[in-house]
């Protein structure tokens, strides 16, 4: 079911307010699913699968055990690799800084906003 326009303008006067009051949060919020997956992990991933497979196929090959079992573990370290989120310098530099915590202050103020918010969608209906 699709918002309403009243609903509609909430939501955006909502996420104003977000990105007013907080704005690291508010972009934590609206960038995680493009930083989902790396092309540098994937190709790197793949690169030590390969190895692993080779790895494996040669334990294989020579009938010696542990090192089918390494290359096993080899491709499953690619996998991992692969699949991992990308690590971004920035978030771990500003997590660092002094003074960008939002205060008690802002929380309430932000909570407040919702609850007027909610008190006039209550009484508009």
């Amino acid at each position: 079911m699709p918002l309403s326009e009243h609903e509609q303008r909430l939501l955006d006067q909502l996420e104003q307010q977000l990105h007013a009051e907080d704005p690291k949060f508010a972009n934590a919020l609206s960038t995680a699913p493009t930083r989902s997956l790396s092309t540098r992990n994937i190709v790197i991933g793949v690169v030590v699968m390969i190895a692993g497979l080779l790895v494996l196929l040669g334990g294989v090959a020579t009938h010696l055990i542990l090192l089918g079992i390494l290359g096993f573990l080899i491709m499953g370290g690619g996998v991992y690799i692969a699949v991992s989120k990308p690590k971004f310098g920035d978030a771990e530099q500003s997590a660092g800084k002094p003074g960008t915590k939002s205060g008690p202050k802002q929380k309430s103020g932000f909570m407040n906003g919702l609850e007027e918010k909610w008190e006039e969608r209550r009484r508009d209906q």
